[in-house]
């Protein structure tokens, strides 16, 4: 802010779904989750000064309401979030979004932002991110089981951080697969489209499973799986939800982000609440190993977690000022005098 400014504390920076699609095409799709990846890894480094929580969740039959709360010290951010499979069934999608970063020192917002669109390229990234750090050296095939809303981000996230160009794609629903197929076709990468799951997989050495019904389904099974595959396993996010045979999970090193989290919402759900996971946040810091042999099989056992949406809010907080994709927002009552809220309400309507 130049000097002499005086800033205007009822305001708040709002980026709305048409401002945050400006933002990331004016950036670049791959620029975007690259970048936003490296914001991750920064606060997946930083995890031991973050004040973490699970999720707060409203359960019902047809889906989830959440809120992730999280801050560092020095920063507080919080996402609103659903997920409810039926809703493609009525036009609607299967998850929305909104967030908010504030100023944990005066506790006044300084950003709100749609973040559906936000939550599919951070989760994209932290996929691929972890991955650098899993996955099979050199691998160049992934299957995606699984092509909704978050499968071409999946794509393009993995060619972008670790050089994947050979797509093979499989979904229950044939439209799917070809939606997901003619949304990469210009982004120069191998894509095959399969007939089952276990086609898909074959000569796969990376697998992620991305798919949204509500329930204990078999995507993946356990003959399915050889030696030397890092799975990244999206799509199982709260209880009574997964994707993956049990027996996979106990031939794999499991790798979570935050344990008390996915103990209740991922696949380890399934294990003895004992069962051996080891926190990501302790790899990127190289307090753990990762990968440490080619015949080992290595689980992503993604839930989403709140520190990856602070990072995503990070990122579009600093990238705001060099683009302007965003609206002033009259969030914030800013009475002359701060006591004098009441006072701000009558001369507005002497206005009148």
């Amino acid at each position: 802010m130049p000097a002499g400014t005086v800033p205007k504390l009822n305001i708040v920076p709002f980026v709305s779904v048409d401002s945050m699609m400006k933002l990331v095409l004016a950036i670049g799709v791959e620029r975007f989750l690259a970048e936003l990846a490296t914001y991750i890894e920064e606060d997946f480094r930083r995890w031991e000064s973050f004040d973490k929580k699970p999720r707060i969740g409203a359960h019902t039959h047809d889906g989830v309401i959440e809120l992730m709360p999280t801050s560092n010290g020095r920063l507080y951010g919080f996402k609103y979030v659903n997920g409810h499979p039926k809703n493609t069934r009525e036009g609607r999608q299967t998850v929305t979004a909104f967030g908010v970063l504030a100023d944990l020192g005066n506790g006044y917002p300084m950003l709100l932002t749609e973040m559906t669109i936000l939550t599919a390229l951070r989760t994209a990234a932290t996929s691929a991110m972890v991955a650098r750090y899993l996955a099979p050296k050199g691998t160049r095939t992934m299957a995606v089981i699984g092509n909704g809303a978050q499968s071409e981000f999946q794509a393009l996230a993995f060619r972008t951080l670790l050089g994947i160009d050979k797509i093979r794609l499989y979904d229950i629903d044939p439209a799917a697969s070809a939606k997901c197929a003619g949304n990469l076709a210009k982004f120069g990468l191998d894509i095959t489209v399969c007939q089952s799951a276990q086609e898909a997989v074959e000569t796969a050495g990376i697998i992620t499973t991305v798919t949204a019904d509500k329930q204990s389904a078999t995507i993946l099974t356990d003959n399915m799986v050889g030696a030397g595959v890092h799975i990244n396993a999206v799509g199982g996010d709260c209880p009574g939800k997964t994707e993956l045979h049990r027996d996979i999970l106990l031939r794999s090193d499991i790798f979570v982000e935050f344990s008390p989290q996915t103990r209740i919402e991922g696949e380890v759900q399934q294990l003895a609440p004992d069962h051996k996971v080891t926190e990501l946040w302790q790899v990127i810091a190289g307090n753990a190993p990762g990968r440490t042999g080619a015949e080992q099989i290595t689980l992503f056992d993604s839930v989403g977690f709140a520190i990856e949406d602070f990072s995503s809010l990070r990122y579009v907080r600093d990238r705001l000022p060099a683009t302007g994709f965003f609206e002033e927002l009259d969030l914030l009552a800013d009475p002359d005098e701060p006591r004098d809220l009441f006072g701000m309400l009558l001369r507005a309507s002497a206005k009148d």
